[in-house]
């Protein structure tokens, strides 16, 4: 392969930028047909097409996201090095952009980044929000995992796959106080008030087995999707909690919260969804049961 042009990479990297090639080149101050002539060269340069078009809306297909991604590392590059004569600024970092559910236990997204958090040459970039809201962000390659405790619903022709990565322990969690000492589990659960997920949780659906089985009818305090919000509320004694112990593992260790009693049947299980890629990002790979990640049909 011959070396790539950079003016025309320059090109592509201003009309991803904008998204529009009418306002692309305006900013470069050449015409509509003279800039999308040069995006030519480079896609055959490199083999792939770089954007597709959905009405006016030009949309980076995988290798444009790819080379966007390189792109922007080079130009950086250049300003970082007239940065770092001038002054003393450091080299650039490789980046991986993480979705995660808002509602998700931040305390299992850090042991689980941690092995990308604490090294020089990666930024994590992390976004939160709902299932809806992150699928199409992950099929349209602006994340490159998923965070989840649900696997997303998927069929024959679903781009993503969902690993399951690891399954905790639910406990019932609750302020130390003497007075819940030798009692039994259906005891706490039905004559405390409980702090419970919510109906879509996977958690709650076993929680709801459970009871049944024990032949108890709990006094809910509160449904709660936010797990940071569960902790909170435990830790203001509105009732106990029922979470898995690394949700609260800092109260727990320092003796704000006591964990009661295990609750038996109830795992939570955490997936980590990538697209079938065919270039998928090699900081995968640093990531605990993501290290044989590889691409789709090639």
């Amino acid at each position: 392969m011959s070396r790539i042009n950079y003016h025309h990479l320059r090109y592509f990297w201003a009309v991803a930028h904008e998204g529009n090639l009418t306002r692309a080149a305006r900013g470069l101050h050449v015409s509509q047909s003279a800039l999308s002539v040069q995006i030519q060269k480079l896609e055959e340069q490199l083999g792939h097409p770089l954007f597709e078009r959905r009405g006016r809306q030009l949309i980076l297909t995988e290798a444009g996201q790819i080379a966007l991604d390189h792109a922007d590392e080079i130009f950086a590059v250049g300003d970082e090095l007239v940065s770092t004569l001038a002054e003393g600024v450091g080299p650039t970092r490789r980046v991986l952009r993480v979705g995660s559910l808002a509602t998700l236990s931040r305390n299992f997204q850090i042991q689980y980044l941690q092995p990308l958090l604490r090294r020089e040459d990666v930024r994590v970039v992390l976004r939160s929000g709902t299932l809806a809201e992150l699928l199409p962000s992950l099929r349209a390659h602006l994340i490159d995992v998923l965070l989840s405790n649900t696997a997303p619903p998927r069929d024959a022709t679903t781009p993503w796959i969902s690993h399951l990565i690891a399954e905790q322990p639910v406990s019932l969690v609750g302020a130390g106080d003497p007075r819940l000492s030798g009692r039994t589990l259906a005891q706490l659960l039905g004559e405390e008030p409980l702090l419970v997920p919510g109906t879509e949780s996977s958690i709650r659906a076993s929680f709801d087995a459970l009871v049944d089985r024990l032949g108890v009818r709990p006094r809910i305090a509160a449904e709660v999707d936010d797990m940071a919000m569960l902790r909170l509320l435990a830790r203001e004694r509105v009732g106990l909690a029922v979470v898995p112990p690394i949700v609260v593992e800092g109260e727990l260790a320092a003796g704000h919260l006591v964990e009661l009693a295990r609750l038996p049947g109830l795992r939570e299980a955490f997936y980590a969804t990538t697209l079938k890629r065919r270039f998928p990002s090699p900081l995968l790979r640093s990531l605990p049961r993501l290290d044989d990640v590889e691409g789709g049909e090639r």
